[in-house]
């Protein structure tokens, strides 16, 4: 049940995300129009795909996690409310982007979402780790990769959170490398066959 709640505030979240893009209002000019919205487009992209790879890391984690007791729910729940913040972040930094003020402020709080984000699911993953709540079919140096991949997010991201209040774009092009780098899979993250 957990795993399914968690998938359904994954999916409302990203649906929620395109609701921030607002159509031009003069069709007059529609490929103008259309072109001044890249920053909406940007940060869809990348929120959408940071939710993405949460959503998957997060399967690849409970697919180790074989009990769920209540301090698990409650960090779980900490994570699910701060992913359903996102979009507010996203709305900011588009905006901030496309008027070209207050981006070093918009970058920095939606690298923090990020961050808080992380920070979330490392709490998830250490607490079950030194309960022993995973399966014992994951060997430790599975546990241990799993457990280092989740901490250097927190660190990367901080990383760009940091590089964002100095120079926004850049922060935000370390976030996009963020992206690109956890699709890749875990080593020793399949516990069983993919469904």
């Amino acid at each position: 049940r957990l795993v399914a709640f968690s998938d359904a505030v994954f999916a409302i979240t990203v649906t929620l995300l395109v609701l921030e893009i607002r159509p031009p209002t003069d069709y007059s000019k529609l490929l103008h129009g259309l072109a001044v919205l890249w920053p909406s487009y940007l940060a869809y992209a990348l929120t959408f795909l940071f939710i993405g790879q949460v959503w998957a890391n997060h399967h690849v984690m409970f697919d180790h996690i074989r009990a769920a007791d209540r301090v698990i729910l409650l960090l779980n729940t900490l994570l699910l409310m701060i992913v359903a913040f996102l979009p507010f972040t996203t709305s900011v930094l588009a905006g901030a982007l496309r008027s070209g003020h207050g981006q070093r402020i918009a970058v920095v709080l939606y690298g923090i979402a990020f961050d808080a984000t992380a920070l979330a699911f490392n709490a998830v993953w250490q607490y079950a780790r030194r309960h022993r709540l995973h399966s014992e079919t994951l060997d430790p140096a599975g546990a241990t990769a799993i457990g280092r991949r989740f901490q250097l997010a927190l660190a990367w991201l901080t990383m760009g959170t940091l590089l964002g209040l100095l120079a926004p774009l850049l922060g935000v092009a370390v976030i996009a490398a963020f992206n690109v780098y956890y699709w890749l899979p875990i080593r020793g993250e399949s516990s069983r066959a993919p469904s």
